[in-house]
């Protein structure tokens, strides 16, 4: 049995920046529909809307950072929509490719820009939101980034909400299991267990916000094997 009792720091094939290939969006695509059948964007959804409802009259400006193929937006959008709640939804992506395959996927809804931007370059950490919302994207870091990261997105905006992977056994050997049998994409098959062994304990969790100098959040557990992090 593997050792899960650390993060592993080893690179997902995803990481790679530049990649343009149909691996890669076929991946996209599995993924999506991995997080549907799992439950995974609600946790994301569910903490926001509880935020956007207290305030429905306001206009708000919510980024995505690592926003993948813009399923989460997309969601987020229709949702508004019935609420009657006023969004302006910014995606970022590093992946120029992932980008361009968001925009594809998110045509339908012009209160969605997507932007090929980089976190940690200074044109992003000068722009500022209501809430940014992180969805399978840090456990992507080591610490001391994470660290520094969550210090930026505390002075850029009034909200976070973080939902990420919990590191388990239970979580690795399923999702081998899983992508092994359903997944036809190489990258999935590396990718889904790496990203749990490169995932989070509660301990961990709770340690990179201390040094980020955050006091104040809500930390839960939620199926399947997600951590729910709301800040602010």
């Amino acid at each position: 049995m593997i050792d899960l009792s650390k993060r592993s720091y080893q690179d997902e094939i995803m990481d790679d920046l530049s990649d343009g290939s149909e691996s890669l969006y076929q991946a996209l695509y599995e993924l999506d529909v991995i997080n549907k059948w799992l439950g995974g964007n609600e946790i994301t959804e569910n903490a926001l809307f509880k935020i956007l409802l207290a305030e429905p009259d306001k206009k708000w400006r919510i980024a995505d950072v690592g926003c993948g193929s813009g399923n989460i937006l997309c969601r987020i959008a229709e949702k508004a929509r019935k609420h009657d709640v006023h969004v302006e939804l910014i995606g970022f992506d590093a992946n120029p490719n992932v980008i361009d395959y968001a925009r594809k996927h998110c045509k339908a809804y012009p209160e969605i820009e997507l932007i090929s931007e980089n976190i940690q370059a200074p044109s992003f950490k000068n722009r500022k939101f209501d809430v940014i919302l992180t969805t399978l994207f840090l456990h992507h870091f080591n610490e001391a980034t994470l660290t520094d990261m969550l210090k930026e997105f505390q002075r850029q905006s009034k909200y976070i909400i973080i939902n990420d992977l919990h590191r388990h056994w239970f979580a690795y050997y399923s999702i081998k299991w899983i992508t092994l049998f359903f997944s036809k994409s190489t990258m999935v098959k590396n990718d889904a267990c790496l990203s749990v062994w490169r995932a989070f304990k509660k301990s961990d969790l709770n340690s990179i916000l201390k040094d980020a100098g955050i006091k104040s959040y809500s930390l839960k557990w939620r199926w399947a094997f997600r951590w729910q992090v709301v800040i602010g």
